[in-house]
Order: C-alpha cells, then sequence, then structure tokens
C-alpha cells in the first residue's frame, strides 16, 4: 500500500500551525472551590463554559484542559459544521418522524449561531455557509443518495434534500443531494476564537491540567482538587473509557490530508461554490476547499481504538493518510497536479447509533457529552447549550432535545470489539475499494460486510 506523500503525526494539523496565537493559561497549581467544573477545552467545553457565563454572570466556572485548547479533535478536524437534516434516515429510524424533525429545527440554529458569535466578537474563523453535497461514486452508493430524498419527501420538507443529478466537479460523481444547511470553518481559528471569548467571560482556565473526575464527582488535577457542585465531562473520544460512559462509545480514527492552494485548478473542474462534499461510502471521504483556495481530503477509515486507548495509531497512521491521498486523486482527478502539503489525524468518539449522548449520570450532578460520530463542530454548539441547562437545572427547549438523557445502544465488549471491528472494517474496506475499482468484492469480504447490518451495529462515520 501506497505511503502518502506527507507522513502523519510529525507536525500538528494545519489548522493549529495557522491559527495558534501561542497563547497558554497556567497550569493549576492550587486547590479550586468553584461552581462549575468543565473538563475538556474543545468545543463542546468551550461552548458549555460561554453559555454558562452567559445565562449566570456570577457563576464561577473553572474549565480545565489536558493540553491545551483544541488540541484534541477539534482542531484536528475536517471543518464541517452542520446541523441535522444529511442524518434524517437515521433519526427518524431512532426518534420516530416527529422527534427527528425536532432535532433538525434545533439544528437549523447551530450555523446563525456560530455567526453571531464571530460576528459579536470580531473574530474571523472563515465560515462560508454553502451548503454539503453528498454524492454517489458507485452504483451501489447511489441508494444512500436516493434514501436521503426519500426521507425528506416523506416528513414533508423535501426543500431539505434537493436533487444533484449531475453533481459536475469530478467524473466520479453519479448522483448528488445537497442539503443547504451546511458550512465550513477554520477548525483551529472557530477554537482559538472560544477560547479568548472563555477568557474575556471570566472562565477560570486552566490548560496543561489533565484531571481526573470520579463517580462520587470530585475531580483532581495536577494533584490538587477541584471542588465544584456541578462537573462536566467534555473531553469527547478520551470518555470513552470514562465507566458512566463504556460501553457506549468506541474509537476510530480520522485522517485528512491537505494539498497546496490550488485556486485554478479549482476553476477549471468548476468548485468554486465552496460546498463541502461527502460520498456516501461507510467510511466515507469528506472533501472542502479552504479560504486561501486548499483541498482538504478526508478518510474515515482509521483503526479502531483497542481498550478506548488513545494512542499513536490515532495520529501517526500512515496508511489510513495515504487512504486520504488516494481518495484524493482518484475522486478528484482534476487536481493531480495539486501537492499535498500536510497530513494529519485524530480519534473520533462513535456512538453505536452515531447520535451524540447528552445528559446526567444518574444520582450525580455529573454532566457530559460524547460520541458526535464525526460530527460534532456543529452539533457541539448544541450540546454547549444543553449542558448549560442541565446543569442550571432548567426544563427547556434544550434539554428537552431528543438527545438529552437517551437510551443508546451499546458497542460489542473487548476484545470482541477490537478483533471483531476491526475484522468487520477490513471487509467493508474491501468491498468499497472493490466497488469502487468496478469490480465484485470476494465473497469472505461481502459476508464480513453484512454483519454489522445484521446485528443492528454500525460502523465507520455513516
Amino acid at each position: 500500500m501506497p505511503l502518502p506523500t506527507v507522513l502523519p503525526g510529525a507536525e500538528p494539523a494545519w489548522w493549529l500551525r495557522d491559527a495558534d496565537d501561542g497563547e497558554r493559561s497556567p497550569a493549576l497549581d492550587r486547590h479550586v472551590d468553584t461552581d462549575v467544573a468543565i473538563v475538556g477545552g474543545g468545543y463542546t467545553g468551550l461552548w458549555t463554559a460561554l453559555a454558562l457565563r452567559e445565562r449566570e454572570p456570577d457563576l464561577r466556572v473553572t474549565l480545565l484542559e489536558a493540553e491545551f485548547c483544541g488540541f484534541g479533535p477539534s482542531g484536528r478536524n475536517g471543518g464541517f459544521c452542520h446541523g441535522y437534516w444529511s442524518y434524517l434516515p437515521t433519526l427518524r429510524a431512532l426518534f420516530g418522524d416527529a422527534a427527528a424533525l425536532e432535532l433538525c429545527r434545533a439544528g437549523d440554529a447551530i450555523v446563525p449561531g456560530i455567526r453571531a458569535f464571530l460576528a459579536a466578537h470580531g473574530e474571523d474563523a472563515w465560515l462560508r455557509e454553502r451548503g454539503l453535497l453528498q454524492v454517489s461514486t458507485t452504483p451501489r452508493q447511489d441508494a444512500a443518495v436516493q434514501a436521503q430524498l426519500d426521507a425528506a419527501h416523506e416528513v414533508g420538507r423535501p426543500g431539505e434534500a434537493t436533487a444533484v443529478d449531475r453533481p459536475g466537479i469530478s467524473p466520479r460523481f453519479r448522483r448528488g443531494v445537497f442539503f443547504r444547511d451546511g458550512a465550513t470553518v477554520h477548525p483551529g481559528r472557530l477554537v482559538r476564537a472560544l477560547r479568548r471569548a472563555v477568557l474575556d467571560a471570566g472562565v477560570e482556565l486552566h490548560e496543561r491540567s489533565p484531571a481526573r473526575v470520579r463517580r462520587d464527582g470530585s475531580v483532581t488535577a495536577n494533584g490538587y482538587e477541584v471542588r465544584a457542585r456541578d462537573v462536566v465531562v467534555a473531553t469527547n473520544a478520551w470518555a470513552t473509557d470514562w465507566r458512566p460512559l463504556r460501553g457506549r462509545l468506541t474509537v476510530f480514527g480520522s485522517y485528512v490530508v491537505l494539498t497546496e492552494p490550488v485556486p485554478e485548478l479549482l476553476e477549471q473542474i468548476g468548485w468554486t461554490g465552496g460546498e463541502g462534499i461527502v460520498d456516501s461510502r461507510m467510511f466515507l471521504h469528506y472533501f472542502r476547499t479552504t479560504e486561501d483556495g486548499r483541498v482538504l481530503m478526508g478518510s474515515g477509515s482509521g483503526p479502531i481504538g483497542h481498550g478506548n486507548r488513545i494512542d499513536r495509531r490515532f495520529t501517526h497512521d500512515a496508511a489510513t493518510a495515504g487512504r486520504a491521498e488516494r481518495g484524493l486523486r482518484r475522486l478528484l482527478p482534476g487536481l493531480a497536479a495539486a501537492r499535498v502539503e500536510a497530513a494529519w489525524g485524530g480519534p473520533i468518539d462513535v456512538a453505536a447509533d452515531h447520535v451524540p449522548l447528552i445528559g446526567t449520570v444518574p444520582g450525580t450532578r455529573l454532566h457530559y457529552a460524547a460520541g458526535y460520530s464525526g460530527h460534532g463542530v456543529g452539533p457541539s454548539w448544541l450540546a454547549g447549550r444543553a449542558l448549560a441547562s442541565l446543569v442550571l437545572r432548567s426544563d427547556d427547549e434544550w434539554t428537552r432535545l431528543p438527545l438529552v438523557d437517551r437510551r443508546a445502544a451499546t458497542v460489542p465488549r473487548e476484545p470482541f470489539r477490537r478483533v471483531g471491528g476491526g475484522a468487520i472494517r477490513a471487509s467493508i474496506l474491501a468491498c468499497e475499494e472493490a466497488e469502487e475499482g468496478g469490480l465484485r468484492p470476494p465473497l469472505p469480504a461481502r459476508l464480513g460486510a453484512a454483519l454489522p447490518r445484521l446485528l443492528g451495529l454500525r460502523l465507520g462515520q455513516r
């Protein structure tokens, strides 16, 4: 298997290198008494801190981050920012039509909410509201596109999924469906803007302060106690082995490659609208352009965590970065001359049903949000509001979201999760790669790929 042009893991994500102002808050060096302790300095923790301070300006909020704000997936993702219309078939199956529509309507507030935040704080995070295009590249993928169109029509909202019969941009694209609620952002700029806003709002922020949260609600960091009435766990992939969420999440790797600026090539292939694009694979490709004319191609086909440990497989896996680069060359042949300048990866916390988990641990004042399944840039805005309402004991539109305190499917226990999941992943990848090459997948791969459907499980990012 060819290696990528640029090996991942050698440098931080390009987003962070481009946006990082170098500012770091002091590590925790004393005991702290506070009203709310938030563990995790990514999008979820930062949005929650801001929502709390906006609603209760006198509330003492302390945020603890193990490295620096944005170090995890919030600074490594592809920058796709949208609501839930592209998840409508899944939501209908999980919640029924009424609750699915309720969540989709709530998601319509995400992009305007982020836009308003950036405007209020004078920040530029490259927010481009140009929609999201899902395409098919094989006959089997056509069914996924049609399912999106059918779902929107059946709930009486056909305008939320518009058929695009000849998507253009690439000769590989067969059919498409366009979602108007899609946008893209510069993840690094957004997370650094949130960090600055949190500090301006009076939140006590400690970076380089890895925290331990116990079932009784006690928190320690750097050997010091953080005594809080409420605790919010917002560590995403790092929460998969936290006892209250154990068995409800697993970890996958996702990797991206980023080209040099190629605005002239984008002009030639007709990709000038700025829309984000995803294909219809189980382990999907996701690709977008940037404000300066670069192209990002991602692959959600990375390794599965073993025992939910976050290790070098999620930052240094050359094989997955290689698949992302091959996806770039295959799906966008008009960009053959574009040089890849950067590659990086990160862990994704995946819920068994691919929908986030937001709630309160029964009998405690411990609150959590996790399981974004590769779709967290936008929904973390919703989660921040829901978590703030849970902390403040509010019965409102946020705590009544179908995502909050819901019953969720579980994932298999180890070693079945790692061994079985790895075998199924390999089967699905073999099938998808064969189909993209116009070949019939071998029988063992077809049998292995069929297991998740037979068992009612979901793998990958779709």
